[in-house]
């Protein structure tokens, strides 16, 4: 009999990537969750990063985000190198940018792999490397009339 690892669904998807995206249009968990959809995954893993209305003690009241021209392309990068890491069988990334309120949808990702730990992990590693590396900056506009650039 051949192990498990000897499946197909269990290695990594050929062309893993199925989504990547900077939009000025709100986001949808829904598309990123039938981006990722596979059969042969039995771990779907997501984040869903949304406005909040603090930070650091200070009321937000919205906030905008704005992006260098390379930042698709460095989130694509990126997801290369999750999916590289990771047995990774899909994977999709959107961020908004523009004027958002508190509430709304900033950022979308979500990985599937045959396995929820897998999954798990491959996701964090997206976030985090996109929130650390993508030069996306954030500007608030707190409820005091005061305001902040992030990332910059």
């Amino acid at each position: 009999m051949a192990s498990t690892t000897d499946h197909p669904g269990e290695q990594p998807a050929q062309d893993p990537i199925k989504l990547i995206a900077i939009r000025d249009t709100p986001l949808s968990v829904d598309e990123i969750l039938r981006a990722v959809g596979d059969d042969a995954a039995g771990g779907t893993a997501f984040f869903v990063g949304t406005v909040r209305n603090h930070d650091r003690g200070a009321d937000v009241d919205e906030l905008g985000y704005s992006c260098h021209p390379s930042a698709e392309d460095e989130m694509r990068r990126i997801a290369e190198k999750v999916a590289a890491e990771y047995p990774v069988r899909a994977l999709a990334a959107a961020h908004r940018v523009g004027e958002l309120r508190v509430g709304d949808l900033a950022v979308v990702v979500g990985v599937s792999c045959a396995h929820r730990g897998e999954a798990f992990d491959a996701c964090r590693k997206l976030i985090d490397d996109i929130k650390h590396e993508v030069p996306i900056w954030k500007h608030q506009r707190f409820s005091d009339g005061t305001e902040e650039w992030v990332g910059v």
